[in-house]
């Protein structure tokens, strides 16, 4: 057998600090690795397994398009665009849709469209309120975006023209907005953050202010969206209409897609604004269309809401047994634990050890992200490893 990890070492740029696990195969809420062994995956490709590993759905979308057509760029029409778009939009607030290859690509298509918006209706203005502990992606304009300096650092100076606040906090928004200002653009609920959930009148509050001020309320939904929160898109959880949705992540369950919905009165993109080679290509929107189409009929918004509700129970019954575990926070299938020292990394590898994949958010944070698929039965299987693996870990 290969040496895995000592050919990622000779020829990857080292940009991971990997877990040292091979997987080589995954069905429904399991994977395989290199030896055999299986874990339960509360992992989900970082909330991107929106229906879980190989769904029939999926694979079988995903063949039948490459037999038929892959790509042929954007300067033609192709089916499975066009449904893909007719479903998003018919099933939201918004009106058009662009597609791209990545939640990053989605962002920075946001915040361009959001500039040109400022450009024909506000002056000029240019720039974009963002929140600190936000994650926008990984290109040096969402970077900028994101307000975390551990990203920003590396790589200053920084574009101009994000300005970063404190989350969950209306009068930090209402302080930063001037006549630059074009949008705001946040995360209905914070993932990489550490799973941040704001006051339940936060967004609320930012949509008033936005209308106000004549600006642009752009809602990150990379990671929240398809399900994750409890309904099909996060801001239906809190009550508002943002003008601008991004999407990614389970978008595509397990393919590389981003979408731009936007209502029409901030779709103020006109022929050569805006484009992409490969977003929106018929192989990647015919998989995403069968994703989409799953997640309806099979209601999996609901079964997040319920197996949520369940799994968080669960974890506060360890909070209360275990005294490491100082917070349990999170909504539908987007939540985290936190532990009173930095003692994630010894949960996870305890969990991995015990067949259980998980993510270390923070060094004192865990975050699960499961597919949307997972039953209650699964979720008994990994409170059972966590039990045993906080245990193990907190004696350490």
């Amino acid at each position: 057998m290969k040496n895995w990890q000592e050919i990622e070492s000779k020829y990857y740029m080292h940009t991971f600090s990997r877990i040292p696990v091979c997987l080589v195969r995954g069905k429904g809420v399991r994977v395989w690795d290199d030896t055999g062994k299986e874990y339960l995956d509360l992992f989900g490709g970082l909330a991107v397994d929106s229906i879980g590993h190989s769904n029939p759905a999926l694979t079988d979308a995903i063949c039948e398009q490459a037999k038929t057509l892959i790509q042929v760029s954007n300067l033609y029409y192709t089916i499975p665009q066009l449904e893909l778009a007719e479903l998003l939009v018919t099933n939201s607030c918004l009106n058009k849709v662009f597609f791209a290859n990545s939640g990053a690509e989605a962002n920075e298509g946001a915040v361009k469209l959001a500039r040109r918006y400022g450009a024909l209706k506000l002056k000029g203005a240019y720039e974009v309120i963002t929140a600190f502990e936000s994650f926008h992606g990984r290109t040096l304009a969402m970077t900028a975006a994101t307000g975390q300096k551990k990203f920003q650092k590396p790589y200053e100076p920084m574009p101009v023209g994000f300005i970063n606040v404190a989350f969950n906090d209306i009068e930090a928004i209402k302080a930063a907005t001037t006549e630059k200002t074009c949008a705001v653009m946040v995360e209905p609920v914070q993932g990489e953050g550490g799973v941040n959930v704001p006051a339940e009148n936060y967004l609320k509050q930012v949509r008033q202010w936005c209308d106000q001020k004549g600006i642009l309320l752009i809602l990150d939904e990379v990671q929240t969206g398809m399900g994750r929160l409890g309904s099909l898109y996060g801001y239906q959880e809190f009550g508002v209409e943002p003008d601008v949705v991004t999407l990614a992540k389970g978008l595509g369950g397990g393919v590389p897609i981003g979408a731009i919905l936007a209502k029409d009165s901030a779709s103020v993109f006109v022929p050569g604004d805006h484009g992409s080679t490969f977003g929106g290509n018929p192989l990647v929107c015919a998989a995403s269309l069968a994703v989409l189409k799953y997640i309806l009929k099979n209601n999996l918004p609901a079964n997040a809401r319920e197996v949520g509700t369940y799994f968080m129970t669960g974890l506060r019954s360890l909070q209360k047994k275990h005294s490491c575990i100082t917070d349990v926070r999170g909504r539908g299938l987007l939540i985290a634990m936190q532990f009173n020292s930095d003692m994630a990394g010894d949960v996870l590898k305890a969990c991995m050890e015990r067949g259980l994949l998980v993510n270390a958010v923070k060094p004192n944070a865990l975050r699960f992200i499961p597919p949307l698929i997972i039953g209650k039965r699964e979720i008994d299987e990994a409170l059972a490893i966590l039990d045993e693996a906080v245990a193990a870990s907190s004696k350490m």
